[in-house]
């Protein structure tokens, strides 16, 4: 039997979830290495010979994307399995013209080998860039689906950045389960929202236990996406978040048109504050593209709770990370509520950033006077709370999903941002999830009668 020597490009996430379902226990392939990508910290680790099976018993190395040329010559790679998200389409061909130039094929793996199917009914979460407001409409949706009474499980998108043995499988219901899985900044970015509304939330490494272990405990999974990769589950309902500030990028990055083309429902974010030539190109792809999808046009309003600490100052903004760097955003809801709230000045943190931070901008040049909150693991945070400390500001403004005063010391005054989804018109979220939820309770109903036969 030929054994096919394989390499598969990644940033911790999809690639290991595409390895469990595809390559794991198949004695037909040799994954000889992972390389890694747009995440700090993730190189120069092993996959674990606890999550690698039987034909790995010293795991799999994880090497810097910079190597793969010297990976695939010296392990003689024949293929390269290209695994993450958020990249446009250009960048997908300049990965794939270096694999092909250094002699092995380049290959993408579709939805039928890499979804699982659940025994519950599933709703995913999904969009077409990182920020387009995954997580405020997750929410929105776990919350609709409980108030019809249904019990229901938050799975999210793979964020291992720590131990990957112990990550395998996770479940969070409070914020003391934060604290001790030692989650970074961006997990808790993700978890947190969902915990304080009273949702419980799934992730880990492995997948189809972290399937089976929320089956256990729920009447219907919300898969909540990360970047804007395609779910990891089969779904019955797949709704697709579209952002107009990016307009034109739901047909230019990778995966994102993959989930435009199969969302059933695709939603238009942020119509309050994008302009009508933005809004008008991103509907005119969406008819054309995809017209048997529903469309739901929503608002995501910012509010501040002390607004009055904003007006006249001089401010620094601290947004999402991830919109910022691989979503490729210049600005986000913070910026929005200061300039809504008459900021004098938007503070320049450039000159005061240290560490990792500093290089964060070098990477990423675009970001300009926002600081991103990077927080992948506790040496970063250090570098983000100095960066933020030394920064000569009037007030600093918090517009990240979790609260950066619970875990750092900032030495000046703050105030927070918050966003939600709002529905504009019909059809709604409500109106969307009918049959999911009939589904459900057609399910629940007939296990009830089966356990009390």
């Amino acid at each position: 039997m030929h054994v096919t020597t394989v390499l598969i490009m990644g940033a911790a996430g999809r690639d290991f979830h595409n390895f469990n379902v595809v390559f794991r226990d198949h004695p037909e392939y040799l994954v000889v290495a992972f390389t890694a990508a747009q995440i700090p910290n993730i190189a120069e680790r092993r996959y674990p010979p606890e999550l690698a099976g039987s034909l790995y018993p010293q795991g799999i190395p994880i090497h810097p994307e910079d190597e793969l040329e010297s990976l695939i010559a010296t392990h003689k790679i024949e293929q390269v399995i290209f695994a993450y998200s958020d990249i446009s389409h250009e960048d997908v061909m300049h990965q794939a013209s270096r694999v092909l130039a250094a002699g092995a094929d380049f290959s993408l793996l579709g939805g039928r080998r890499t979804m699982l199917s659940a025994k519950k009914p599933v709703v995913s979460v999904c969009a077409v860039r990182t920020g387009a407001g995954k997580s405020p409409a997750t929410r929105r949706i776990a919350s609709l689906l409980c108030e019809e009474g249904l019990r229901v499980a938050v799975i999210r998108h793979p964020m291992p950045y720590g131990d990957l043995a112990k990550q395998a499988v996770q479940r969070f219901s409070c914020l003391d389960d934060l604290r001790a899985a030692d989650c970074t900044v961006e997990e808790m970015e993700e978890y947190e929202p969902h915990i304080r509304e009273g949702h419980v939330v799934f992730a880990g490494v492995d997948y189809e236990r972290v399937l089976r272990e929320a089956e256990r405990e729920a009447d219907v999974l919300v898969w909540d996406g990360g970047n804007n990769d395609v779910p990891f589950f089969v779904s019955d309902l797949e709704i697709v978040l579209v952002d107009p500030h990016r307009a034109g990028h739901e047909r230019t990055y990778f995966p994102g048109e993959v989930n435009l083309l199969r969302a059933d429902v695709l939603v238009l974010t942020k119509m309050d504050t994008a302009s009508q030539e933005q809004v008008h190109v991103v509907q005119a792809n969406m008819r054309q593209f995809n017209p048997k999808a529903s469309v739901l046009e929503t608002a995501m309003p910012v509010t501040v709770d002390h607004p009055h600490l904003i007006k006249g100052k001089r401010v620094l903004v601290i947004e999402d990370g991830p919109t910022l760097t691989h979503g490729g955003m210049s600005f986000g809801a913070g910026v929005l509520a200061a300039k809504q709230q008459g900021a004098r000045e938007l503070v320049d943190p450039r000159p005061y950033a240290v560490g990792t931070i500093q290089q964060t901008f070098v990477q990423y040049p675009h970001i300009g006077t926002v600081l991103p909150a990077m927080g992948y693991g506790a040496t970063q945070v250090r570098e983000l709370e100095e960066t933020i400390n030394r920064v000569p500001c009037d007030v600093v403004l918090i517009a990240t999903p979790v609260d950066l005063r619970r875990i750092m010391s900032i030495t000046q005054p703050t105030c927070r941002v918050m966003y939600s989804l709002v529905e504009q018109g019909r059809p709604g979220l409500r109106d969307v999830l009918q049959g999911i939820i009939l589904k459900a309770k057609r399910d629940e109903s007939s296990l009830r009668r089966v356990s009390l036969t």
